[in-house]
């Protein structure tokens, strides 16, 4: 396995890391201050490519290497995680699973937008009772005559289906959730379907995966998470009120939606690797800078060993954490089954940034205790990361039953 990077990989990795530098750094604190979704910023990248990188030129997008999505990713989170929380959504969690089960229609209405930065895309399957017990969501869509009800706009005839669907629910922690102009919903489609007695297997083939647009009626945006970390990335409550979804909106068939949802997953796991990875890095940045600067007992605290052990330590796990997201991302691109890599990386990256961050917060000192230091909200941005996506929990189940099979 040769990991050197490619020329067109080390072009994209150091035109982000300059876009980054330059456009965004200097904003960060401000959009950190007023918790502003950076949707300009967001579309500026899109007209680079940031927005679509996985989705062919066909569509709208670069169609680029799962390699290059992972550099864009780690250098947009060096420097801003919120942002990188983003364009991972767009891009994996929700144009991939579209251009592996959408329709033609589908990828023709939304997919370019989507690669192009036009509009972003959302992923809705976390529910107040659902989280890492997927198939235990709560949400209904209901199959109705289409000559009872449609759609605005839309004729029975233009979808070539004689009824459309009624989704009821809720769903939370909904990243790009105010902003987007698309959201992958999940829902039970078995009318019996919703009792926790019955089998995994049975509940697992309830669930159906629909396109849903915010224009749609009775669908509607509740309320924002007052959150710990990434405040200037949405995460909303989305609310679904009897919501009408055309037959030609569903992504798949029915009772796929679990298995559209996991593969999502365990695609965009590569993608909080890569996020991990980043604001590590920037947290490392961040303290050999500080650590060469500050000066105390008449010298740079870079000289005390205390300082140098702590800076060793967290440029190995780094590196660390790199290879096993490089490996999982090269896996990918070869085509060769991931079995547990992606889960192996995001696991590790994401334990791994949070105790770099704590490393760098230490380094600082009183300092990195202020709002004024990056490190700060790098220490709160990455707690979040072992988390969504899967927990470290699910990661070594997953992990662990690769290894029992």
């Amino acid at each position: 396995m040769d990991f050197s990077l490619k020329d067109h990989q080390k072009l994209i990795r150091d035109t982000v890391r300059q876009f980054m530098e330059t456009e965004v750094r200097p904003l960060v604190k401000e959009l950190e201050r007023e918790e502003k979704f950076p949707l300009e910023i967001i579309r500026k990248l899109g007209e680079m490519g940031c927005c679509g990188m996985l989705t062919p030129e066909e569509w709208g997008g670069p169609g680029l290497d799962t390699v290059s999505y992972v550099l864009m990713i780690e250098e947009v989170a060096r420097v801003y995680t919120a942002m990188s929380t983003a364009l991972g959504v767009t891009n994996s969690a929700v144009q991939v699973p579209i251009l592996q089960f959408g329709t033609e229609a589908q990828k023709q209405k939304y997919l370019k937008r989507l690669a192009t930065g036009e509009i972003l895309g959302s992923f809705c399957l976390t529910e107040a009772a659902a989280g890492s017990d997927a198939a235990g969501l709560q949400a209904t869509a209901a199959r109705v005559p289409a000559s009872e009800n449609v759609a605005p706009g839309l004729s029975p005839a233009s979808s070539g289906a004689n009824y459309t669907y009624k989704l009821s629910g809720a769903k939370t922690w909904v990243t790009n959730g105010s902003a987007a102009g698309v959201y992958i919903v999940f829902a039970k489609t078995d009318p019996a379907a919703g009792g926790v007695d019955r089998s995994a297997v049975a509940r697992k083939k309830d669930i159906t995966a629909f396109l849903v647009e915010p224009t749609f009626k009775g669908f509607k945006i509740g309320r924002h998470e007052d959150k710990m970390g990434q405040r200037s990335s949405p995460s909303v409550e989305i609310l679904l009120n009897d919501c009408e979804v055309p037959a030609e909106n569903r992504l798949g068939q029915e009772g796929e939606g679990l298995k559209i949802a996991l593969t999502a997953l365990d695609g965009g796991r590569i993608g909080i690797a890569a996020q991990a990875v980043g604001l590590a890095q920037g947290a490392l940045d961040n303290s050999i800078k500080y650590a060469k600067q500050r000066k105390a007992f008449g010298k740079s605290i870079g000289e005390f060993q205390a300082i140098q052990w702590m800076l060793a330590d967290m440029q190995t796990e780094i590196e660390a954490a790199r290879g096993l997201l490089y490996y999982a991302a090269w896996l990918k691109d070869s085509g060769t089954a991931m079995g547990s890599a992606a889960s192996k990386a995001k696991l590790y990256a994401s334990e791994m940034a949070n105790r770099v961050a704590y490393k760098a917060v230490q380094i600082h000192g009183s300092l990195g205790y202020s709002r004024e230091t990056d490190v700060e909200r790098m220490y709160r941005d990455a707690r979040v990361i072992t988390i969504y996506e899967g927990t470290s929990e699910v990661q070594r189940m997953i992990i662990a039953r690769d290894l029992l099979r």
